[in-house]
């Protein structure tokens, strides 16, 4: 019988594939200070740093490619019904296949009016200052900030509640809201917990494999 398996994924599903995280930094992104380049705060006192930084993980994204990890989550898809709920601001998910894909922190490869949050749209190259939407507003990165409000947080908290299994990925379940996600799934669920590091204890309900996500999907995938 077909499952609908629920997979949160955070920075440690893309590490793998060469992507960066600030996590492993204490803090910092790249050498900044992450409420430099990812807070509104930020953005208004120096709104030229902020852009060419998401334009320089814009850039590297070309770069890279999905790991095995990403392949074997769509192909997942042959079976179950999946749906990926990702904080990860990457498009590595859709490359490798999987066609059901929240993106909780917004996506790389958009941006949006500073004037009109609903204006968004597709942008693969560098944001300028001076590039406006057509009603004179500078665009910014399609990306959730610090402080900003997390607007698909509704629709994943109904998708947990509909889940058969729930699979979280290189997420240290620290970032709220997202983090808040696995309580909203049915007593029954079935969870597993794929990170080198997990930020669980093991005598609870939760399965957890202790290895990096392409590891770990190879155990999981011998496990359903």
């Amino acid at each position: 019988m077909e499952k609908h398996i629920v997979v949160l994924t955070g920075a440690g599903m893309s590490a793998e594939s060469g992507v960066k995280t600030f996590r492993d930094h204490d803090g910092l992104w790249e050498g900044h200070d992450v409420m430099k380049v990812a807070s509104p705060e930020g953005f208004r006192q120096n709104p030229e740093l902020v852009l060419d930084f998401y334009n320089q993980r814009r850039r590297q994204l070309k770069t890279v490619e999905p790991n095995q990890a990403h392949l074997d989550l769509a192909a997942l898809e042959k079976n179950h019904k999946v749906t990926i709920i990702t904080q990860n601001v990457d498009d590595l998910h859709e490359r490798a296949g999987s066609t059901d894909v929240i993106h909780l922190h917004g996506e790389l490869k958009k941006i949006r009016s500073t004037g009109n949050p609903k204006d968004i749209r597709v942008w693969t190259g560098d944001i300028n200052i001076g590039d406006t939407c057509e009603k004179g507003y500078q665009l910014r990165p399609h990306v959730v900030w610090f402080g900003e409000d997390v607007p698909m947080m509704d629709t994943a908290i109904k998708i947990c509640y509909a889940a058969d299994i729930l699979v979280i990925i290189g997420t240290s379940m620290q970032v709220y809201p997202a983090a808040s996600l696995m309580h909203y799934v049915q007593p029954d669920t079935e969870i597993y917990y794929i990170d080198p590091k997990p930020a669980v204890t093991r005598n609870t309900d939760i399965k957890v494999i202790a290895k990096p996500a392409t590891e770990g999907m190879k155990v999981l995938i011998e496990m359903l």
